[in-house]
Parts: C-alpha cells; structure tokens; sequence
C-alpha cells in the first residue's frame, strides 16, 4: 500500500509543475508591486477572477481561447488603472484602494458571468490548456514564462522602466529627481494586474470552469511563490541574483508552493486547511532572512567581543 502511495504522490507531481507554471504569471505579477514598487496591492484577488470570468465568456461567445487571453491581460491593466487612480489622484493608502477595487470587482465578476460559476470544457473548445492534457499544459506553461520574463526584462531596463523601480526603491529621490512617481505607480499596478489577469485566464481554462471565489487568497499564494522564491534564489546566487533570475524565480516558488501542497495533501491532512498551511508558508519564509541575518550579526557580535 505504501508503494502505491508513494506512486500516487508522484503521479500528481507533473499536474502540480503545470499548475504553478500557470500561477507564477500570477506570482511575476505579485513581484512586481511587491518588490519593485514597495506597494501592497490587494487587487490581485479581485483581478485573478476578472481574468477568468472575461475569458470565459469570450470562449462561450465564441472568440479563440487564444484572442481572449489579450482581452483578459487588457481587463487587468484596467483593474490596475482603478486601483493606480484611487491611490495617486484620491490619496487613498496602498492597501484601501487595493481592497476598495478588489470588492469592486467581485460584483462586476459577477455581473460578467451572470452567475457564481461558468465552466468551459475543453471537449467543445480548443482551450490553450487544460488539466486534462498535463504536458501540454506544462510546455505551453514555460513558454509563456520564458517569454513574459524575456519581456519584463527589457522593459525594466528602459527608461520606463528605470523609473518604477526608483520609485520603488525611493520615492523620495524619485520625485526629487523630476520622475513622476504618480505616473510610475500607475503603469506598475496596471502592468502587474494585467498579468494576473492573463494568469486568471489561463487558471480558467485549465480548470475548465470561472468562479467568482476563484481569485479569493491570490495574494496569499503570491506573496508565498514571491518569497519562497527569493530565498531559495538567493541562497543558490547570493550576490549575483539579478533581475531575470528574481522574475524566475519568483515563478518557480510557485512550482515548489504547489508541489508542497501537493505532499501535505498526500499526508492526509485536511484541505480545509490550506489557507491556514498557506499562511505558516508564508510566515515561516518571511522569518528566514531576519533570523538569518539577526544570527549572523549576534555571531559577528559576539567574534567581535571575543576578539578584543
């Protein structure tokens, strides 16, 4: 019996790979606000379910599930002005206006699909992915990732793109170096928001269904993918952890998340529970680079005194 489990753990491995594949668009997105811009923005929650519902009813309306995946990029970057305009024009803080258009978008999700839930099986359409076919799902998973990362990786080093990550890194100078760090906010949370919603549609289709609820702890599992990724980063590069390197690896703490997910569930130990696993991740990973570096500075400390 032991084996057989064993073999079912391992069986459920490749579903999980292409499953974090598709979340860590997600994940990129999250990075992007969160490490880059300094913002906490909680649209995600919202933004993720505004992805799937739009490409949903685009394939129930018969548009290419290829053509709704620009639509549901495009239904983010809007989710992203709103929240952009409602901190830098109304003064709202990060995280209000985060949740104001996050509760926002569950009544238009809603009013979008008509109902709670539309499903869209990949025996009516050619879907892009879909959990049924897993390697396809998982190479059609990287190439987006290799692309996206390839992406953001030259835009960031525009001269755009240099301004988002100085007002990120210090607002302050930012704006005393003549940036328009209201601008810089913006075009950051509709960049990441768009690609959350990209995620949302392609997490749509390869579960076959939109849920209203199914953007309800993104953030949790972004920040989770984001932070898992850095640490695991660093300690493999340490210092030369560049740009490209922190986007793939904030993807591929998204992998281990869900491969994590999927061995806690192997144990047998409630799903209900995953929010609850979720956040010890979360906490566990965020803890390491501080006790980590309060050690090694208690360690520095106490050679120091030795010494004398």
């Amino acid at each position: 019996m032991f084996d057989l489990e064993i073999l079912d753990l391992f069986r459920a491995m490749p579903g999980s790979v292409a499953q974090g594949l598709i979340w860590g668009i997600m994940a990129i997105g999250v990075f992007i606000t969160y490490k880059i811009l300094n913002f906490a923005d909680l649209t995600v929650d919202g933004t993720l379910g505004l992805g799937g519902a739009v490409a949903v009813m685009l394939i129930l309306a018969g548009c290419p599930p290829y053509l709704v995946l620009i639509a549901s990029f495009i239904s983010g970057i809007l989710a992203g002005l709103i929240t952009g305009v409602l901190h830098t024009l109304l003064g709202i803080p990060d995280i209000l206006a985060g949740i104001l258009t996050q509760i926002a978008l569950y009544s238009i999700n809603l009013n979008i699909m008509g109902k709670s839930n539309q499903a869209v099986s990949v025996d009516q359409y050619d879907l892009v992915v879909s959990l049924r076919y897993i390697s396809e799902a998982i190479m059609v998973g990287v190439i987006f990732l290799i692309i996206i990362i390839a992406l953001l990786y030259w835009y960031f080093g525009t001269e755009q793109g240099y301004t988002i990550r100085c007002t990120g890194c210090n607002e302050n100078m930012s704006r005393a170096q003549g940036i328009s760090t209201g601008k810089a906010k913006v075009i950051g949370l509709a960049l990441s928001n768009g690609l959350v919603g990209l995620s949302g549609a392609l997490i749509a289709q390869y579960q076959g269904n939109a849920d209203v609820n199914m953007g309800r702890g993104a953030i949790v599992i972004g920040l989770a993918a984001v932070i898992i990724g850095e640490v695991i980063g660093t300690a493999i590069f340490g210092k030369y952890m560049n740009f490209a390197l922190k986007l793939l690896f904030a993807a591929i703490g998204a992998i281990i998340y869900y491969l994590v997910i999927t061995f806690v569930l192997w144990l047998g130990l409630p799903s209900d529970n995953m929010k609850l696993f979720s956040a010890i991740v979360v906490a566990l990973f965020l803890a390491v680079p501080y006790l980590k570096n309060k050690y090694n500075t208690s360690f520095a400390k106490a050679a120091k005194k030795g010494a004398e």
